[in-house]
């Protein structure tokens, strides 16, 4: 099938045709006609599939030219690379249309964004956190939405967008045409589903957790972490291939750790990018990382779902993700548009159970290599690694509160005194040995 057998528009076909792209993924052939008959779409593809395109390719096939400023499509993604990669696809496909997106997200000047909607909108790509602020300014009209889309449904639940996502949602038209797409579909999603949906059919271009064919997954048991960055350090001083290199670090904290440990080594050709650095350096890294000036960017896994970066040669799971759906998007970043791509995950002792969940869900046993015999093994541990050592604590009986006696201590023999009052005729009788009279009275 070619993108010629779908019902599109001359201005669609002249754009596809431009980029170079002929025929239609799975994911895309099958939800086109679905969404051309207006019915609910909830789409289950992986990362790489050509989700983007599914959801535009339809919603741009129906949209007709409008002079009202307000937008018709709400495209609703968790990250702000997100919202930069499905702005520019928009602009790429309708370079033969009149057509304005705008794209909008957190971190940066809210007032520069109500200035372009205000100007007139008709495809909104935004964050959840921002849509919402932007709707409760007054500035955003959701009266004329026609079409929403929410992608990477389940990143956006995770990252803790699910008020966010309700309150949208309550905000729109009812009469509307809903499309959902997620790589995952969790019990959150399918109650979002039943609540906000209306009978969506279900598209899944492939089961969960399936790996992509085209990406060659190995692994590497390493005991700790200055080995696994010895043997990464290795691997990237001796294969020429490793061009365009993903690392992926479980925290914020270990990926700038681990591009310490790298830059002094590869100065100038690596990057770190996570949700702490600024908007502008993130965006920076990917454009360097996109144009080759990086061979290799370190980054944690909310990059996975955020960034479309062509030709990665490689991905390297430093750690391996504890969460198994992860470690798919993360390989996903690999072998796109039908080319190879490869796979390595370094795995220590403490990982081992991660990685049989990741093989239990992919149904599929990760091949593991030898080490290379001139790796340099680490016996430095990080405090993470050291062996902890647990005190027994010893509970001390505190005494009752009736058991406890006086806060002081009572007096000796001798400094035991008592008034003892005397009467004169006591003294008289001690010192006369007879009672001693002043004499009756006269």
């Amino acid at each position: 099938m070619t993108f010629d057998d779908l019902n599109l528009s001359t201005p669609l076909l002249n754009a596809l045709n431009d980029m170079g792209y002929t025929n239609p993924t799975t994911i895309q052939h099958r939800v086109f006609p679905i969404v051309m008959s207006g019915r609910d779409v909830c789409g289950i593809a992986q990362t790489g599939t050509g989700k983007t395109y599914a959801y535009l390719l339809p919603c741009l096939r129906q949209w007709k030219f409008t002079k009202e400023k307000a937008p018709e499509i709400f495209i609703i993604v968790p990250t702000r690379e997100l919202v930069a990669q499905v702005v520019e696809a928009v602009k790429e496909l309708t370079t033969y249309m009149n057509l304005k997106v705008v794209g909008v997200y957190g971190g940066v000047n809210i007032n520069t964004q109500k200035l372009q909607i205000m100007e007139g909108v008709n495809v909104l790509v935004a964050t959840p956190g921002r849509l919402y602020d932007l709707a409760l300014n007054g500035v955003l009209k959701t009266k004329m939405v026609k079409k929403l889309i929410i992608d990477e449904v389940d990143e956006m639940l995770n990252l803790g967008f699910r008020t966010q996502l309700k309150n949208i949602l309550e905000l729109l038209p009812a009469k509307r045409q809903n499309l959902l797409f997620s790589a995952t579909i969790t019990e959150d999603v399918e109650a979002l589903i039943d609540t906000y949906f209306n009978d969506p059919i279900r598209v899944e271009a492939a089961p969960t957790g399936t790996p992509l064919e085209n990406i060659i997954q190995t692994g590497y048991e390493v005991p700790n972490f200055y080995t696994k960055v010895n043997l990464l350090e290795l691997l990237l001083t001796e294969d020429e291939t490793m061009t365009k290199v993903l690392v992926f670090a479980a925290t914020k904290q270990l990926a700038d750790q681990l591009y310490e440990q790298l830059e002094n080594k590869f100065p100038g050709t690596a990057g770190v990018i996570h949700s702490n650095k600024e908007q502008n350096h993130r965006f920076n890294t990917v454009k360097q990382f996109q144009e080759g000036n990086y061979r290799f960017i370190i980054a944690t896994d909310i990059v996975a779902r955020g960034i479309d970066i062509a030709e990665v040669t490689h991905v390297i799971n430093f750690d391996t993700p504890d969460v198994p759906e992860n470690y798919i998007h993360r390989i996903g970043r690999t072998g796109r548009a039908d080319k190879k791509g490869i796979a390595i995950t370094f795995i220590t002792e403490r990982e081992q159970p991660a990685l049989e969940a990741i093989e239990a869900l992919m149904k599929y046993k990760v091949p593991l290599h030898p080490l290379p015999s001139h790796l340099i093994i680490s016996n430095i541990l990080t405090e993470d690694e050291k062996p902890k050592v647990y005190m027994k604590t010893i509970q001390i009986k505190l005494p009752k509160k009736e058991d406890v006696g006086p806060a002081f201590h009572p007096k000796s023999a001798k400094n035991s005194k008592v008034n003892v009052k005397i009467k004169r005729k006591d003294i008289m009788m001690k010192k006369y040995g007879k009672p001693k009279t002043r004499g009756g009275k006269k």
